[in-house]
């Protein structure tokens, strides 16, 4: 008889709804990107992505910090890496990449996502203040 499967071991950030929106976010910024020109895969291409990216690797480490000051510091700099997936975008429609649906889609995605990350960030620096 074999043993039923194990649950993996989770870790603190995955339990985050500010990661999974990130994760999430950054699925949709590479989907979008394969449409993009094969010129600009190593330019616009790779650099949406790895903002992207750097939303939720970000949260990932800052959960890992001692403070939650610490912490709310690497939710700034994942802000940082929503907003440059923001201007990428103004950059990439100029450029005539994707579809106006696209670019609407994941600009409203990237606006929900700063709602979520503000709100992680306010709550990590009201709780220090509270201690």
């Amino acid at each position: 008889m074999s043993s039923p499967p194990t649950k993996p071991f989770e870790f603190n950030f995955e339990r985050l709804e500010a990661w999974k929106q990130a994760l999430a976010f950054s699925k949709v910024v590479y989907q979008v990107t394969k449409s993009f020109p094969d010129d600009e895969r190593f330019g616009l291409t790779s650099q949406m992505r790895r903002a992207a990216v750097s939303v939720a690797s970000n949260l990932a480490e800052g959960s890992s910090r001692s403070s939650r000051q610490d912490f709310a510091r690497f939710v700034e700099i994942a802000t940082g890496s929503l907003f440059e997936v923001v201007a990428q975008i103004e950059i990439a429609r100029s450029q005539g990449f994707g579809t106006e649906d696209k670019w609407a889609d994941l600009r409203a995605r990237a606006a929900e996502l700063t709602k979520i990350l503000s709100g992680l960030r306010r709550s990590l620096l009201t709780a220090k203040a509270a201690q």
